[in-house]
């Protein structure tokens, strides 16, 4: 459980109170609870909470099930409060602001005589303010359905959530049990009202301001860890590189489903060698670790070793079961692999980086971590080390990236760089004007394409795209946005790929049959080139380029 950020869910529940959105609702809190008996407002209070608990988890439930980008509801959200900042900011627009309010509040007036004077009562009046105040709470409704999808875990939502509705209903329950007294005693605010007002619009202009265009604290991160340096490896009379601090391994948390296992605990394989791999399916260099970790399953699983593939998707589709079933027939895969699609485990390691290497003793404790490709023969060591070999493994093949190949390229606006033309990239659709020559490991649209936070998508026909880059290999991440097959063109230089095609690109199309990373070109040695790609229809979906030698 995250308890910094449920605080701060409460926290925000009780500013609340200083919003407009508070204020129509207040009235009818409180004749409601002055018309009915002690009992009461303890009911009306609870009615609201449930009733809009119930309201944000079904949405969250609603906005996953339909697998909707979480980009659009976050800026509409920032939209929103925006624009409630400036509302509290004018006198004018917060009186008609709350005009317009009032309306809905009225509606539930009579609901206060109409009802029984217990808590039964008081529950159904709470449950009705509770939707009431949903129009007029919009802009911050918004802002917490953000908050609460993003959590890794269904537990921690509801925790948020809960949060939220206790800080907005704490205020409201004190003005019911002692009504105009409380009123009476907030004379500063009665007298300073349009300060107050004010201060906490700039305050939640700056807030919106800085979500949007600050820096992306917690972001997944936009690249894979930097490869390590090789060294030769002494025979395993100890663990190499091993952690300064080992320490208790973190549980499986938050986990959506497991494939080739059934559920699995750290705490259940005490005993056992356990290696931990973050890793996604269409990320190149988790592929390329790959060929390693299932020759370990293989070697060593009868030994005592686990692997545990813990799948942490990078991209929405990355998120589908049977797209991950399908990437372990591709490779090979037979080690048990968790299904991390809320980077609930992702975060309990406090992990960063695709692929990441946690390997376990037979204590349960982490005691050598790896991140990126290379040091297999390291990994593989330290494996044989605490499985209680005594000889060191053969030496592995080991891949080296060049310094200056062209680094992971994301298309989406929410991450991407090294862009050349007209316009710039923002969210929409959009006619672009291509560079003429894109500078070296940059790239440039050409024709209609609509662009996301994750993506670009060929929105008319004949879209296209060209990259400079330098590498050996060229790969993207694709996929259609209706799920059917298409099939995009590709040239090098200027001319037909012929020998330099990729696997998935002979005779230079690639047939896009489902999301996945497709090989685009395979040139026999390590240089740089150009690569026009041109999708006769539209829907073609491009997430990110990433490259090999």
């Amino acid at each position: 459980m995250n308890f910094v950020e449920i605080g701060l869910s409460f926290l925000e529940g009780l500013a609340l109170i200083a919003s407009p959105c508070i204020l129509p609702v207040l009235p009818l809190v409180l004749s409601a609870s002055v018309d009915g008996g002690r009992r009461r407002p303890f009911g009306i209070i609870a009615g609201f909470i449930l009733s809009f608990s119930f309201f944000v988890l079904a949405s969250r439930s609603i906005v996953q099930a339909l697998h909707i980008d979480l980009d659009y509801i976050k800026y509409v959200s920032y939209g929103l409060l925006f624009l409630l900042g400036l509302v509290m900011l004018s006198e004018k627009l917060s009186q008609h602001f709350t005009r317009l309010t009032q309306r809905a509040a009225d509606a539930g007036t009579s609901l206060s005589t109409t009802s029984n004077a217990g808590f039964g009562g008081g529950m159904l009046i709470g449950a009705l303010i509770g939707l009431i105040w949903t129009p007029c709470a919009g802009p911050i409704l918004a802002a917490v359905l953000v908050q609460v999808i993003r959590q890794q875990t269904s537990l921690q939502g509801v925790a948020v959530t809960v949060a939220f509705a206790v800080g907005a209903g704490i205020p409201m329950l004190v003005i019911a049990l002692v009504g105009r007294r409380v009123m009476s005693r907030l004379g500063f605010f009665t007298r300073h009202a349009e300060g107050v007002r004010k201060a906490v619009g700039v305050i939640l202009i700056a807030a919106v301001l800085f979500l949007a265009f600050g820096p992306n604290i917690g972001a997944v991160p936009d690249a894979v860890a930097p490869q390590q340096a090789q060294e030769q490896t002494p025979a395993p009379t100890g663990l190499q590189q091993g952690l300064e601090h080992p320490y208790p391994a973190p549980e499986l948390a938050g986990i959506a489903g497991w494939l080739n296992s059934p559920p699995l605990t750290v705490a259940g394989l005490k005993g056992k060698v356990v290696l931990v791999d973050f890793w996604t399916y269409s990320c190149i260099n988790c592929v390329r670790t790959l060929p390693y970790i299932t020759a370990w399953d293989a070697r060593y699983r009868d030994q005592g070793l686990v692997i545990i593939g813990v799948h942490s998707p990078e991209f929405e589709f990355e998120k589908n079961p049977d797209n991950i079933q399908t990437a372990l027939a591709k490779y090979g895969i037979h080690y048990p692999v968790a299904i991390d699609n809320n980077l609930a485990t992702w975060g309990a390691f406090d992990n960063h980086y695709w692929p990441a290497h946690y390997l376990i003793d037979k204590n349960g404790q982490v005691v050598y971590t790896h991140f990126g490709e290379g040091d297999y023969d390291v990994t593989e060591n330290n494996i044989r080390y605490l499985l209680g070999f005594k000889e060191q493994a053969e030496a592995m093949p080991v891949h080296v990236t060049p310094a200056d190949q062209t680094p992971e390229t994301y298309l989406g606006y929410a991450r991407a760089a090294r862009y050349d033309g007209l316009p710039a990239l923002k969210a929409g659709p959009q006619d672009f004007t291509p560079a003429t020559t894109p500078d070296e490991s940059h790239w440039t649209l050409a024709g209609g394409w609509n662009i996301e936070g994750q993506k670009i998508t060929a929105a008319k026909l004949g879209a296209n795209l060209t990259l400079h880059f330098k590498a050996r290999k060229v790969f993207l991440v694709m996929g259609t946005a209706d799920n059917q097959p298409r099939k995009v063109t590709l040239k090098l230089n200027g001319a037909s790929l012929a020998g330099d095609a990729g696997k998935d690109a002979a005779g230079g199309e690639v047939n896009v049959t489902g999301h996945a990373l497709y090989e685009l070109v395979s040139q026999p040695d390590f240089t740089d080139g150009t690569l026009e790609i041109t999708v006769p229809a539209s829907g073609v979906e491009m997430y990110a380029f990433t490259f090999g030698d």
